[in-house]
């Protein structure tokens, strides 16, 4: 994890001098001086304290902030990831959980099933349980509103098979560009880059999932579209009555079962060359609550890609229908049966405008081949010297099928931030009825989220 530190002093509060200036009684010289020890000379720099260069009028009223780089995401329900490939294990903190949801660690294993890796010929041979712990955040059986903390420990670390790797720099891996930000990294697996990170996403996820299916009825759906160069046509799926089931039923996930063994096939060659290919996942959401997303910097569509880009090996984002002419593109409005306005068609993909309409979701992410292939490749080392590697690491020769679940679980951590986000802005007050819609809170006495002690305190 990495920190940022900055130093901020207190102005109008030093008292080094009793001259007065624009920066309270501080000489503007003496701040400029003390908050800028600019050295020209080419010394070696040596260990300091933190604020130890700066005078004593100045340090005792710096204040120091400290703040965690790149492993949060999220602003109401605040996800922050931790652990590496091959240290003791992995997880999340989930901070802003609303209270009162019923939760336990077999919510949770159900979708790190489906993430685990070794599960068949066309993943990673890794053999982990994957198995869950929720160590807080919870009594009872029901969410209590303060943090969550769920770890799952790496029981098969292999950091023998990792030594060539603590001088080599394996190509297309994050190993160079770690030592370039950081100035050192963790070998063994990959450390923080490695796939193995997204079981805090997959865990928090299904917590996410979870709230916003009993909430608005969410439903969140991924499954690969393409492997290799073989392409899932899109009217082979429909969106609207596709289930789990049939993105369950073989290894690869692809709905289409004559599709599947196509693109098994194409993975099974490549593995057995020692080679990889990359692929697409499609998502979709259905039942989506109107007004999610906020312009223009949190555009629900810009959350989302953000969300899927920062997965590993992701490589592009698409949403809706892009290459058309206006007339193709433009989704026609109509009133339903229940008098509700709709579009038509959906080439919008969901959202217009940055927010979204009611309409269905649907999005695909392309992932990259797998760096890891067992052929021989030219690099470089640490020391900088050229020379030929064969990685070592555990092959998977595809990342996609195993990537469905873990888009799943980005894309619902992106719609319960901004689910809260809506119900904090929008509906504290009563709605606009002409324009607006409830965000669809349950029922008191039909819905699992509200503790059993409190549904017989309200009918009492």
């Amino acid at each position: 994890m990495a920190f940022s530190v900055s130093t901020t002093p207190l102005l109008g509060v030093l008292s080094s001098s009793n001259q007065p200036s624009r920066f309270g009684s501080e000489r503007h010289s003496d701040l400029r001086s003390a908050l800028l020890p600019i050295s020209t000379s080419r010394r070696q720099p040596r260990p300091r304290t933190l604020g130890a260069e700066l005078p004593d009028s100045v340090r005792k009223n710096v204040r120091t902030e400290i703040k965690a780089v790149g492993s949060t995401y999220g602003n109401y329900f605040r996800v922050t990831t931790f652990g590496e490939s091959d240290g003791g294990g992995v997880g999340c903190v989930v901070d802003g959980c609303p209270p009162r949801v019923p939760l336990s660690e077999a919510d949770l294993q159900v979708e790190l099933d489906r993430r685990r890796p070794g599960q068949n010929r066309i993943t990673t041979p890794r053999k982990e349980t994957d198995t869950c712990h929720i160590y807080s955040g919870l009594a009872e059986g029901f969410t209590t509103g303060s943090p969550i903390m769920i770890k799952v420990p790496n029981t098969a670390q292999r950091g023998k098979e990792y030594s060539e790797m603590a001088t080599v720099y394996r190509p297309s891996h994050a190993d160079a560009t770690y030592d370039f930000k950081y100035g050192t990294r963790s070998v063994e697996g990959g450390g923080r880059s490695s796939a193995r990170e997204t079981i805090g996403r997959v865990a928090a996820g299904a917590i996410a999932k979870k709230i916003l299916k009993e909430f608005a009825g969410t439903e969140i759906l991924a499954y690969v579209s393409q492997a290799h160069k073989i392409v899932l046509p899109e009217d082979l799926v429909d969106h609207e009555t596709l289930t789990l089931d049939q993105v369950e039923s073989n290894m690869v996930r692809c709905p289409n079962p004559e599709y599947a063994e196509k693109m098994i096939a194409a993975i099974d060659a490549v593995r057995e060359r020692g080679d990889s290919v990359g692929g697409v996942v499609t998502c979709i959401v259905r039942n989506v609550p109107r007004g999610l997303g906020s312009p223009v910097f949190d555009k629900l569509e810009a959350e989302l890609a953000k969300a899927a880009l920062s997965l590993p090996s992701t490589k592009g984002f698409e949403f809706g229908s892009t290459f058309l002419t206006g007339s193709e593109h433009n989704d026609e409005f109509f009133m339903d049966e229940h008098g509700r306005v709709r579009t038509r068609t959906n080439r919008s993909g969901g959202i217009q405008g940055g927010i979204s309409n009611g309409e269905t979701i649907h999005m695909r992410i392309a992932f990259k081949p797998t760096a890891t292939i067992r052929k021989k490749q030219k690099t470089v080392t640490r020391d900088k010297k050229e020379t030929e590697l064969i990685d070592r690491g555990r092959h998977e020769p595809c990342v996609v099928a195993r990537a469905v679940p873990i888009v799943e679980a980005s894309v619902s951590l992106v719609l319960i931030d901004q689910l809260l986000a809506q119900y904090a802005q929008c509906q504290m007050f009563p709605i606009n009825p002409e324009f607006q819609e409830p965000l669809q809170l349950p029922k008191l006495e039909q819905s699992p989220i509200f503790m059993p002690s409190v549904q017989k305190a309200s009918i009492s």
